[in-house]
């Protein structure tokens, strides 16, 4: 009886089988350094959370709460109508305020409170305008 059929079939799956498991070792491989990749990721996401916890304690805690002042809704909606940067005696007239220098120096003070909110900012020419 001739074996040699059977011997190169059995080489044949082995060769295959071989071929296979050197496929298998490289996915391995390449999925070994992924693994390694997401758990040093995960390692400094870890890390970043802790640091941010632990500085929440220094954060300021929110927005400052808007002024009172009646006027404060009067001054953001002439900052809305308004097309470029506002002076303090445009506003003071948008309020329809007397342009007397203590009025318009009552306007310029609430707007430099506005400013101090992160609402409003202000050039060094003195002009007002809406926050970007």
């Amino acid at each position: 009886m001739n074996i040699q059929p059977l011997i190169d079939a059995l080489n044949l799956q082995k060769d295959a089988a071989r071929a296979l498991a050197d496929d298998l070792r490289a996915h391995i491989d390449d999925l070994q350094t992924r693994l390694q990749g997401a758990e040093t990721h995960l390692e400094h996401l870890a890390i970043t959370r802790k640091t941010v916890t632990g500085l929440t304690d220094r954060l300021p805690l929110g927005p400052p709460d808007p002024p009172k002042h009646p006027d404060f809704p009067r001054i953001l909606d002439a900052f809305n109508h308004a097309t470029g940067p506002l002076r303090a005696k445009d506003v003071c007239e948008a309020l329809g305020h007397e342009l007397l220098p203590k009025n318009v120096g009552g306007t310029r003070a609430k707007l430099k409170r506005v400013v101090k909110l992160g609402i409003l900012t202000e050039t060094d020419t003195g002009n007002f305008a809406r926050k970007q």
